[in-house]
């Protein structure tokens, strides 16, 4: 079977220009059971499922590559993965074809403040869409004993993904919950609280380090439920 999701994922990447073969693709992985639809039943508190985490140190980066994941944003339904995103955490939203987002304004959860997002060169990167456990950090910390298909849901699941202000994603970087948290002191039992839903849905670990502080964070908000979606 896992040769099956590897020439699969061939096919897709090297036919990733044509919008009706990314949408089949996609399909086909959502219906797998990559990307899940949120459930209706009542999620589990965050720092009761930050137990079911293994702890390890760091695996090497060695051989990492953000298209061992993916060559760019899948599909769901008529819209790329980065406009159904931005279409999901934005308001005020207007399009310019399509599902293209033209522009809208985004409560920016890691820094509080609200942005004006417009389309185009020189504009688009004020606002990002972030991975909320970053494909590097998730590399060093299982993602490369998942599989290329798996590698692949990561990257365009929407429970890891995230619209922000850009400038503050891009300080967020690679880091974990020990050596970086979102400035919104507001945002961060939630944020902490999607990385333990990533990192148990795709079998990922966490350091010690960062395991105590997402604990930390997590101990002041003991009622913080893992998010679905």
């Amino acid at each position: 079977m896992t040769h099956f999701w590897t020439a699969l994922l061939k096919y897709c990447k090297l036919r990733k220009t044509s919008n009706l073969t990314a949408v089949i693709c996609l399909t086909i992985f959502l219906a797998a059971g990559s990307i899940a639809p949120a459930s209706t039943a009542q999620a589990p508190s965050a720092i009761a499922s930050l137990e079911k985490l293994p702890v390890k140190g760091k695996a090497p980066k060695t051989g990492y590559e953000r298209n061992m994941f993916s060559d760019g944003w899948g599909q769901i339904g008529n819209c790329t993965v980065r406009n159904y995103i931005l279409k999901r955490d934005m308001k005020a939203i207007k399009f310019r074809e399509g599902c293209t987002v033209e522009s809208g304004q985004l409560q920016d959860p890691y820094t509080g403040k609200l942005i004006n997002f417009k389309y185009g060169v020189g504009t688009s990167s004020a606002v990002q869409i972030d991975h909320v456990v970053s494909l590097s950090d998730a590399w060093q910390k299982g993602a490369q004993q998942i599989g290329a298909k798996a590698r692949y849901s990561l990257y365009n699941d929407p429970l890891n993904l995230l619209a922000v202000d850009g400038p503050t994603n891009s300080s967020k970087g690679d880091k974990d919950a020990s050596a970086w948290l979102p400035p919104n002191k507001s945002y961060r039992c939630s944020f902490v609280a999607r990385q333990v839903a990533v990192k148990i849905k795709y079998k990922l670990w966490v350091i010690q380090a960062e395991k105590d502080a997402i604990k930390r964070i997590l101990q002041a908000c003991p009622k913080q439920l893992l998010p679905t979606s």
